[in-house]
């Protein structure tokens, strides 16, 4: 892998990208319409908002661009255009790194959006930095894109990328701990929450919502996100295929 090589990538992409207005609208407008119409919902029931809202914050970005970017590195590889590419002195980590490093451009201006609107227009409140709750958020939309760039490998069709997701977004979803409580779960649930990464996530923002400040605990658990993120990247330029038959 050389930099040159990937932010060469990187800037195909994001020139794709310009130009793919609903892509675009999916990964910016989607996240705070969720987190809008969540604020609606529970709007009737005093303090609900604010419990819950911090961390959907956070899941609502990973789901997004884990679907996004699964979705759109499939087409390129049916459409061919990676077997082209890698046709060319050009490394599937380039590949993988570059990808990540373009819709990680988008995933920084989705956090800072949706922590804008969730935060100062819908009014949450957050006894935390808002900064540290901009981080979280860009680091678990990271996730989300990691994890989409390597689940694509998997895939046949574009249909079985959006198949995946109930199978690596619901389980995390149900076990994260927004839902219940994690250490009152059976010992079994207890220990597959424990190796799954949006539960660090939610964590990160749980503390963040209580907290003034940023502990060495919330540093602990982006740290266990961001090496997620490697893993899943170095996985899915492993197993990344030229193209599907």
């Amino acid at each position: 892998m050389t930099p040159r090589r990937t932010m060469a990538t990187a800037r195909r992409v994001l020139a794709q990208l310009r130009h793919d207005k609903r892509t675009i609208a999916l990964m910016l407008v989607v996240p705070v319409v969720l987190i809008s119409l969540l604020k609606w919902v529970l709007d009737a029931t005093p303090g609900a908002f604010n419990s819950v809202g911090l961390s959907l914050l956070g899941i609502f970005p990973f789901v997004s661009m884990f679907l996004i970017t699964s979705v759109a590195t499939l087409r390129e590889r049916k459409s061919g255009t990676l077997e082209r590419l890698l046709a060319m002195p050009l490394g599937k980590a380039d590949l993988v790194f570059g990808y990540q490093i373009a819709f990680g451009t988008f995933a920084v201006l989705q956090a800072l959006i949706a922590t804008s609107v969730t935060v100062w227009g819908l009014g949450l409140k957050v006894i935390g930095p808002t900064w540290a709750v901009v981080l979280v958020a860009v680091v678990v939309a990271e996730l989300g894109t990691a994890m989409g760039l390597f689940i694509s490998a998997f895939a046949e069709t574009e249909f079985q990328a959006v198949q995946f997701m109930p199978a690596m977004v619901l389980p995390q979803f149900l076990l994260c701990g927004l839902l219940a409580d994690r250490q009152a779960m059976t010992t079994p649930l207890r220990w597959l929450s424990d190796v799954l990464p949006l539960s660090y996530a939610v964590d990160a923002m749980q503390r963040i919502s209580t907290q003034t400040y940023v502990s060495r605990a919330t540093w602990l658990d982006l740290g266990v996100v961001l090496a997620f993120v490697l893993s899943s990247l170095l996985l899915g330029a492993v197993t990344l295929r030229r193209r599907t038959d």
